[in-house]
């Protein structure tokens, strides 16, 4: 490129020497050639060939003029057009038709007309222009080039085709030494798999990586749903790989994933993102967010770590879920492979609030399109004043109406509810077995089934007939080998007890505290999730509920055995030994 201009410079000191007209008319120059510049001397370039060379009076403003085949060579470079007039005192040349340049380099210039000023070493090609570097084509309608900076740029529109990218941009200027050119306004990049739009994109062609200043979005054709959106990034090429910087994101399969700082491959479609990452689903009505996180395109899945938490948002009362690792993915339906179903999993610490159930585990998975959940290590659920317990639970929703329709608890089986909420005296029900099947009517416990080494402890009530207050008539041991229990107005009532069934009914004077409780029992009220954002700690510590003890009945009853016992012990005669 540079060989072109030199040929004009020395071209034009060439002429200067074999003319001995002055031309009467100073050319009448772009502002582009306005800033001057110390005149250069150099080589002589030679000329090739002209059909004819002369002065017309009338033509070019009176100035010397070649024509036909005109050619001229340069150290390697040749430049060949229709015509070339030359302006000596400003040392300033024109060609115009059929313009071709050709350098040492490989590069070519063809366009309708170029201008040179030998003062400022700066060249304008004009109509048509069309540059070819080795591996790229520009096309424009006005190529600005300079010498000494060994940069060209246009404002006119153009495309520049490489690779089979092709770019359509107003203005772009090109750094010849480094291969970089900087497009600016209304910037399109098409490619047989992409395109890429924005409002400056700056292109390495050695590294073959684009630099994105301001909106830009890379928009996949196959899929025009899946796209990328930065307002500042990196972009290779070759890789297919995307850096993000600033007001990011992603969307894929539905899915839309932002983060202060962010990569995705788009072979792969492999991604991640750090800082304040969000992850949104609203296929799904849920969204993840956490400090990192991963997705992986063709599995349809993503990875959430860094107190991570996700909302599946329902009508109704949405649900709240952490851990220290949250994944959610699809998978297409065993039944109908067109169709897909969605999961959650969190793991380690996991946590679940929702207003009508509370739930912590070591691990959790949620199939949402089923309203399937499973909990394992250490499960716990509460539900109003009722605590469920055991090795593994299952919960099943009412995805329609979004209601919980029952628990499944597997091994180890318990549950207690208060016997009476309404005061702070520790009498509990409990219900414990093998298995145990708890149903929900309406968000509330309805029905608790027990199957296998079933054990109840259940408080009596009945109402007095004179006063219509309730009064306490005594607890209740069962073991059998199912339970039925039903919850009806916040109370336990056994309905059926069956398979070795064998209940004992002790008034509350005749039962000791420790019979009231089974030796595992566990009620949990400093863990307890009482608003959704204790999701996040470990332990919500709340301060554990002190109950208070009521044995009056029990103590009074005892006193009175003793003392008869005492009174029996006293009236025994006794022996004297002489």
């Amino acid at each position: 490129m540079k060989g072109f201009f030199v040929v004009f410079l020395f071209w034009s000191i060439t002429i200067f020497a074999q003319i001995p007209t002055q031309p009467k008319d100073p050319a009448v120059k772009d502002p582009f050639f306005n800033q001057t510049a110390a005149n250069a001397q150099g080589e002589k370039v030679q000329l090739i060939h002209s059909d004819t060379f002369g002065i017309v009076k009338g033509k070019y403003d009176d100035n010397p003029f070649f024509s036909g085949n005109v050619q001229f060579f340069h150290q390697g470079s040749t430049l060949t057009a229709d015509e070339v007039i030359f302006y000596r005192e400003q040392n300033f040349v024109r060609a115009i038709g059929n313009v071709k340049l050709q350098n040492a380099d490989g590069s070519v210039i063809t366009s309708g007309e170029m201008e040179y000023d030998g003062n400022t070493q700066k060249g304008i090609a004009k109509k048509n222009v069309v540059l070819t570097d080795p591996g790229q084509t520009i096309k424009t309608e006005t190529l600005y080039y300079n010498r000494l900076s060994n940069n060209a740029y246009f404002n006119t529109g153009g495309t520049i085709s490489k690779d089979g990218n092709i770019m359509y941009t107003k203005s772009a200027n090109y750094d010849l030494n480094s291969r970089i050119i900087d497009f600016t306004g209304s910037v399109k990049i098409d490619n047989p798999e992409y395109t890429v739009e924005g409002v400056n994109i700056i292109q390495n062609q050695n590294t073959n990586t684009a630099t994105f200043n301001g909106a830009t979005t890379i928009t996949n054709k196959k899929n025009p749903s899946n796209l990328i959106y930065t307002e500042k990034g990196t972009y290779n090429m070759n890789s297919k790989e995307v850096y993000l910087k600033k007001n990011s994101r992603i969307n894929y399969n539905g899915k839309i994933l932002t983060g202060d700082d962010m990569y995705f491959n788009q072979i792969t479609g492999f991604g991640t993102a750090k800082g304040n990452v969000t992850l949104r689903d609203p296929q799904e009505q849920r969204y993840m967010k956490g400090g990192y996180g991963e997705i992986f395109e063709k599995k349809d899945s993503a990875m959430m770590t860094d107190r991570p938490y996700a909302v599946k948002i329902l009508e109704k009362d949405s649900m709240y879920f952490s851990a220290e690792r949250i994944l959610a993915y699809q998978k297409p339906d065993a039944e109908n492979p067109v169709k897909k179903k969605s999961f959650l999993r969190a793991y380690k610490k996991s946590r679940m609030f929702k207003t009508n159930i509370q739930v912590r585990a070591d691990s959790l998975s949620f199939n949402e399109t089923d309203g399937i959940m499973h909990l394992d290590g250490n499960p716990i659920a509460w539900s109003g004043e009722k605590q469920v317990t055991g090795d593994k639970i299952e919960a099943y929703f009412d995805t329609e109406n979004e209601f919980i329709d029952s628990l499944r608890v597997i091994e180890n089986a318990f549950a207690i509810s208060k016997a009476d909420s309404l005061n702070m005296k520790d009498e509990f029900n409990q219900i414990k077995g093998k298995l145990m099947i708890v149903y929900y009517n309406q968000n509330q416990v309805n029905l608790a089934k027990v199957i296998g080494n079933a054990q109840a402890i259940t408080y009596a009530d009945d109402q007095n007939e004179k006063t219509k207050e309730v009064e306490r008539i005594g607890v209740s041991l069962s073991t059998c080998g199912t339970i039925e229990a039903e919850f009806e107005d916040k109370k336990v009532q056994i309905i059926s007890c069956n398979i070795g069934a064998n209940t004992d009914i002790y008034p509350m004077s005749l039962i000791s505290r420790e019979k009231r409780f089974f030796p595992d029992f566990n009620w949990n009220t400093k863990d307890r999730l009482r608003k959704w954002e204790d999701i996040f700690l470990d332990s919500p510590a709340y301060e554990e509920v002190k109950y208070e003890s009521d044995d009056a009945l029990y103590n009074a009853a005892q006193k009175s055995i003793d003392d008869a016992k005492a009174k029996d012990e006293a009236r025994k005669p006794k022996r004297v030994r002489k």
